[in-house]
């Protein structure tokens, strides 16, 4: 079988170019953090040892009762827009594989409750990919001139939807929102989105799923309970996870013109270490040059770039226009790369705000 020939590609934005640049960090970590040794008192059939040893977790944060996915996202939102010395953007986006209900969307809630009513808001699905496809979407309409500012949120509360006996992904995922707060600007700018690389393969949807819930399997009566909850095929996931963060990190390299040494900071999807460890080793990225938060918030799927920006920023350890590479890889399948320079932004953290009574009003 002949494959179809790749779509043609554009040249790499020259300095003067049109590009969506990062203005603002923000994130939000639930204040209930647990460990391992939580964990297992909670009675799940693993140890501390265990985990460190093959996820390189340590803590992750729980949302606990009554915090939803928008409850993380508005703070983190919120965070964004202050760091970015705004009240106001052109159109809001959350990515989320954990929306407050099936309908309507989380986004325009959000965006209400950050005062925004009247801004276009949706959400994006793409699982732990979520956040790098959703701004993409938002580079896009901003250098198309359709807007001039975007609020791009990844936020997740994954212990709604995981088995708490079930060793292989309750060690695994934790809770939080990240935002970032984009503005049109220069590719000369720092903090400048350069290239993108997006891709997807269905025919491995069963690898990262929730049977149960719907269309495909509506609610009727009591499902089977492995059903209800998130599940993972570990050992393939690991190596798709290894395979296409790596694939489409090169591509996107390749799209910006940087050789592999010119890459000056790695963001990978906060998954596994071992699985970030083996795309830097391929990608022959130095572990100095490696950033993350892994061992103390866990996977937190599509909030997980952001946060971990947050807090490389937060900390210091990258200068600003430093060439930076960004991978993730998801459910769907999904995956995604992008060339970025690290912005000159400064993080703000706030915690999760709940929903205002039903009745109340946010102009």
């Amino acid at each position: 079988m002949t494959l179809p020939a790749p779509p043609c590609r554009a040249e790499p934005p020259g300095p003067a170019s049109t590009a969506a640049v990062i203005t603002g960090l923000g994130g939000c970590l639930p204040p209930t953090k647990i460990t391992n040794g939580q964990l297992v008192r909670e009675g799940l059939d693993t140890s501390d040892e265990w985990i460190r040893t093959r996820t390189g977790i340590r803590t992750r944060h729980r949302a606990g009762p009554g915090v939803s996915t928008a409850d993380l996202a508005v703070a983190a939102g919120r965070a964004a827009l202050h760091s970015a010395s705004r009240t106001q953007t052109g159109i809001v986006l959350v990515a989320t594989t954990t929306p407050d209900r099936l309908c309507p969307a989380t986004g325009p809630e959000v965006a209400t409750r950050l005062g925004l009513t009247g801004t276009p808001a949706f959400d994006i699905s793409a699982v732990c990919s979520g956040f790098l496809y959703a701004a993409n979407v938002a580079s896009a309409l901003l250098t198309s001139g359709a807007f001039d500012s975007a609020l791009v949120i990844g936020a997740e509360t994954y212990s709604t939807i995981i088995d708490p006996r079930d060793r292989n992904t309750a060690v695994i995922f934790g809770d939080g929102a990240g935002a970032v707060c984009l503005e049109r600007g220069s590719a000369a700018d720092p903090g400048a989105f350069l290239r993108f690389d997006l891709g997807s393969d269905g025919a491995r949807s069963d690898l990262i799923a929730i049977a149960d819930g719907g269309s495909r399997s509506p609610h009727r009566g009591e499902p089977p309970p492995a059903d209800r909850f998130f599940r993972m095929r570990g050992p393939e996931v690991y190596k798709q996870a290894v395979l296409r963060m790596t694939s489409s990190a090169r591509t996107v390299l390749a799209l910006a013109e940087w050789p592999l040494p010119a890459v000056e900071a790695f963001i990978g999807h906060q998954a596994n270490q071992r699985i970030l460890d083996a795309v830097a080793q391929r990608l022959r990225v130095p572990p100095e040059r490696c950033h993350g938060n892994l061992r103390h918030v866990g996977n937190t799927a599509a909030a997980s770039i952001p946060l971990a920006m947050a807090d490389a920023a937060a900390r210091h350890v990258v200068e600003p226009g430093a060439r930076t590479l960004l991978t993730a890889f998801g459910g769907g399948l999904t995956w995604a790369s992008a060339a970025m320079t690290w912005p000159a932004a400064a993080t703000t953290y706030l915690l999760p705000e709940r929903r205002p009574p039903q009745g109340d009003h946010h102009e």
